[in-house]
């Protein structure tokens, strides 16, 4: 199992140099450059402050020169400086949003899981049913339906016309007085229609996944000797066949975390969440390149480790993987 880790966590390396090379040179073929915020409104600049602006920020090397300085940082876990107004430390202000990304994520996944492993080992169980039918419907109408509309007729329906929850921010105004209890209450109370948003697509896709694995694990031969030996229906589904269903859906929870991450940019930026989602849609809106960059690096790693903990989890419950076997 050791020398598994140690084959994945070095395999994680020349990922990570691909994507913040691919990342970095995607962002500088955007059209505009951080100095046209500074000098494009301001007609009395001249050609030569701006060009001392480009040298500044050190937009004037060549583009292998600045990835090369970056990466040399990025080592270090110094990101630099935004070049926003405030010239914050970009680890500063990502370790400010982070959390409550992070969070929300986390609680987003725990819910995907319990719902959606559930709902398609029900599918599987009664197959081709009207509950299986309906349920298929529901969820890959979900699916197909975009998160932002999604998300607006949530804020019209469960916000605005109920009254039944906020359609914006993170808590209520004057809640840093209430008590402990009281704030966790109003976090909850905010979040869970983001939350709610965010997973509305993982939920649909796990919820068919585990339905077909499912279907494809009942028909084997051990589940039938299990059921010949006169062992219930929900013994049998539950006992035998879900451990071995459930070996693909673990690696899918994993892929999910991407779609998750960049999601939060969505739901993050349309309930005004001060997460790092929406942190990351000001700087793409200020093309500020060293907070840009400084996100997806780490929101790359997160995905990464997501991956690994997946692939952990698989290995742990199929002695073939951690072994090096070859799966028949």
């Amino acid at each position: 199992m050791i020398i598994y880790l140690l084959k994945r966590l070095l395999g994680m390396v020349p990922l990570i140099i691909g994507i913040t090379l691919i990342s970095f040179i995607v962002i500088q073929l955007a059209p505009g450059k951080p100095v046209g915020l500074e000098t494009d409104l301001n007609p009395k600049i001249s050609a030569e402050a701006q060009e001392k602006l480009r040298q500044h920020y050190g937009l004037d090397q060549p583009l292998h020169v600045q990835y090369i300085n970056w990466m040399k940082n990025f080592i270090k876990l110094d990101f630099g400086q935004s070049f926003a107004p405030d010239k914050r430390d970009v680890l500063e202000k990502i370790s400010e949003k982070l959390p409550v990304t992070l969070w929300m994520n986390v609680i987003g996944l725990c819910i995907v899981f319990i719902v959606a492993v559930p709902l398609g080992v029900a599918s599987a169980k009664y197959q081709n049913s009207y509950f299986d039918r309906t349920t298929t419907v529901i969820v890959f109408t979900l699916f197909a339906a975009p998160s932002f509309w999604i998300g607006l007729l949530g804020m019209m329906y469960f916000g605005v016309h109920l009254g039944w929850l906020p359609v914006s921010g993170l808590s209520s105004f004057g809640s840093e007085n209430w008590s402990f209890g009281a704030r966790v209450l109003d976090w909850a109370h905010h979040l869970t229609l983001p939350i709610l948003v965010g997973v509305m697509g993982s939920f649909a896709g796990l919820s068919r996944y585990m339905r077909s694995s499912m279907l494809e694990v009942i028909r084997q031969d051990y589940v039938t000797t299990a059921r010949a030996k006169g062992l219930s229906e929900s013994y049998v589904m539950y006992k035998h066949a879900l451990k071995n269903a459930i070996l693909p859906v673990v690696t899918i929870l994993g892929l999910s975390i991407p779609g998750l991450i960049g999601g939060s940019v969505i739901f993050e930026s349309l309930f005004a969440i001060p997460g790092m989602g929406k942190l990351f849609y000001d700087g793409v809106m200020m093309r500020d390149y060293p907070l840009i960059m400084g996100i997806l690096s780490i929101g790359a790693v997160l995905t990464l480790i997501g991956n690994l903990l997946a692939d952990i989890c698989y290995a742990l419950a199929d002695p073939r993987i951690r072994h090096g076997q070859k799966l028949s």
